[in-house]
């Protein structure tokens, strides 16, 4: 009985971490824009290389940040079962609600993976 509780405690725990992080979802995709414009507007003056990878990282952190906060709003309309029976979860990522929340989250992953491997300027070596 002991390990029964301490599995619904550890499932409460977890669903209440997820719903602070998905709660913070719009504002995080409101800043990945935000954050895109920028970058955007500083590749257009010719901003300084220094600037350009701030602004690179920037959007690397704020991804990831959306990206977090979408597989935990996933996992939050899954519901807590979801945490511990396989067969309950693979049927809720049937849900059209589930599948959009996870396209987000992907769509995220995919983005960051792709700014990570051809985005993030990196400092010219100086010569002496």
């Amino acid at each position: 009985m002991g390990l029964l509780k301490q599995s619904t405690k550890q499932t409460d725990e977890k669903l209440e971490a997820d719903k602070r992080q998905a709660e913070r979802l719009p504002d995080l995709l409101r800043s990945v824009s935000e954050t895109q414009i920028a970058l955007r507007k500083a590749e257009q003056s010719n901003a300084p290389v220094e600037e350009l990878r701030r602004l690179d990282l920037e959007l690397d952190e704020v991804l990831t940040e959306a990206m977090r906060a979408a597989y935990a709003e996933k996992r939050l309309l899954i519901g807590p079962k979801g945490y511990t029976d396989r067969i309950y979860r693979r049927k809720r990522l049937a849900k059209p609600a589930v599948r959009e929340v996870l396209d987000t989250a992907e769509r995220l992953l995919t983005a960051r993976e792709e700014h990570r491997l051809h985005g993030i300027r990196r400092f010219p070596l100086s010569r002496v």
